[in-house]
């Protein structure tokens, strides 16, 4: 499994840098075909991923996404949902730390593609910037991605969701399509290695907009921390069966 994973990450980069130097000419052409390259890179990182580590993807609520414009409340366990979820939204457009746009080639794919970089060590100052961008976005139809702890979290892990997705929600006065996975027990948060497995992701009931921002707050926990909790415990149960033990953060809830 190791020497698995350490060939998958060397592929992934590889794979990263040929898309970025090929990404290079499209930056003086429509969006549209600088997308075309980074679904690619998406498409072959999953598939490396399966080749290579075993690890699949299985989809559900695809049914749910509305058409045009709205907010993805993603739950974030692990890198793998920062490209996977490319695959099935539209136009997305990722809400992250600024200091990633720094990154020489990197950063010129992220601007090219129109993330909205925020500042996070300005805290509440850096929120209105991040909704007049969003505002934007959403005017062209695109959809926002945001995670609503602001990192990642390890399965199991006590969440602690901060006010930005829920302030950008009622500012904006959009849908919010919350989204529950269980990608932390296959690809982990800050270690080398790849469990084989199933790696789910479920978009669940959109949350109508109108709501004020305690009670989509509220709501989105509602919604993701239950469904997160059931696909963990699917994940655990395959990685068992395979003869796997993923033990509990010591921050878990009992």
């Amino acid at each position: 499994m190791l020497l698995r994973s350490i060939l998958f990450n060397v592929l992934f980069y590889l794979n990263l840098l040929a898309h970025m130097l090929l990404a290079l000419p499209t930056m003086v052409l429509p969006r549209w075909i600088f997308m075309v390259l980074v679904r690619s890179w998406a498409g072959v990182s999953l598939w490396l991923l399966k080749v290579t580590c075993g690890i699949k993807v299985e989809w559900r609520g695809l049914e749910k996404l509305p058409q045009g414009a709205f907010i993805v409340a993603s739950k974030h366990q692990s890198t793998w949902e920062t490209f996977a979820l490319i695959m099935h939204i539209a136009e997305p457009t990722f809400i992250l730390k600024r200091e990633l746009t720094w990154i020489p080639l990197f950063g010129w794919c992220l601007w090219k593609g129109g993330m909205i970089p925020i500042d996070r060590g300005a805290r509440a100052k850096a929120l209105p910037a991040m909704v007049a961008r969003a505002k934007e976005k959403l005017a062209q139809g695109r959809q926002i991605i945001i995670f609503p702890e602001g990192t990642r979290t390890a399965p199991g892990a006590e969440p602690r969701y901060k006010s930005g997705a829920a302030y950008l929600y009622e500012e904006c006065g959009t849908i919010c399509v919350p989204v529950a996975l269980n990608s932390g027990l296959f690809w982990p948060r800050r270690a080398l290695r790849r469990r084989p497995g199933t790696v789910i992701v479920e978009f669940l009931d959109p949350i109508p907009p109108g709501l004020r921002r305690a009670e989509c707050l509220a709501r989105m926990q509602a919604a993701i921390e239950p469904a997160t909790a059931r696909l963990v415990e699917e994940g655990r149960r395959e990685l068992a069966a395979a003869g796997y033990h993923v033990p509990l953060p010591a921050t878990s809830s009992p």
